[in-house]
């Protein structure tokens, strides 16, 4: 039986890398994405020609109904998942003091609730697969330390970080692992247009590349992270 991921939000940035790195290192790639469509056939035609399978799914992983449909309606059909690299976000910065209601409420419902929407569907069909697994999601350097302008978006990725502690300490025993992958700086369609200086803010003096981050991905879906759960890495070159 072959192992499949899901990669929520696998389209472009972070969440492509993972889904090109995952069917190099040998799975086949269930491609999520929001509205990018072209963008996610493109990343499937990517996937095959490294000889993987690979499929389309689309959803708005805020919409908790909708997502739950699609899931469902996806392992009744295919199976359930090896793993689940959880990566679609979206981010709307603004001093606290002048943040509108919309901003925060759209940040918390997707970048946390989707953590929610997400994973309700797929955990116990995973459980009863009983061939262990890999939960990974992506939060933020700015959901471990803080980051000014980013109280919504800091709030969501450090909520992240509290549940998948939480959810590794109920998966252990079932072989299923959940970690955590923080990136900083990296040089992604989100970061574009960033006037912070990064040869002062970053010790490596350069923003990381979506690759990097999915190279620490990839370990954390592969056996050799068997004893590797409840952990966050972060991927921002000696920012803290």
């Amino acid at each position: 039986m072959t192992n499949t991921i899901l990669v929520t939000g696998a389209s472009r940035g972070i969440g492509r890398a993972c889904a090109l790195r995952l069917a190099a290192d040998g799975f086949d790639i269930v491609v999520h994405y929001k509205s990018r469509e072209c963008e996610a056939r493109e990343v499937c035609a990517e996937i095959e020609a490294l000889g993987r399978c690979a499929r389309r799914l689309a959803f708005d992983v805020g919409e908790r109904e909708q997502a739950r449909q699609r899931l469902e309606a996806d392992i009744a059909e295919h199976g359930a998942y090896y793993g689940v690299v959880l990566n679609a976000g979206l981010h709307h910065d603004a001093p606290f003091p002048g943040m509108r209601d919309e901003q925060w409420d759209s940040v918390l419902n997707v970048d946390l609730g989707g953590f929610y929407n997400v994973l309700r569907p797929l955990v116990m069909p995973m459980i009863q697969r009983r061939r262990g697994g890999r939960i990974v999601a992506l939060s933020s350097a700015a959901g471990q330390v803080g980051n000014r302008g980013q109280v919504n978006y800091a709030a969501a990725k450090g909520g992240v970080i509290a549940a998948l502690k939480s959810l590794a300490l109920e998966l252990a025993k079932r072989r299923i692992t959940v970690n955590g992958v923080a990136p900083g700086w990296i040089d992604t369609d989100m970061t574009a247009g960033s006037d912070v200086e990064i040869k002062k803010v970053v010790p490596m003096q350069r923003m990381g590349s979506a690759e990097e981050v999915a190279g620490v991905v990839s370990f954390l879906c592969s056996p050799d992270s068997a004893y590797v759960t409840r952990q966050v890495i972060a991927v921002n070159g000696g920012l803290y």
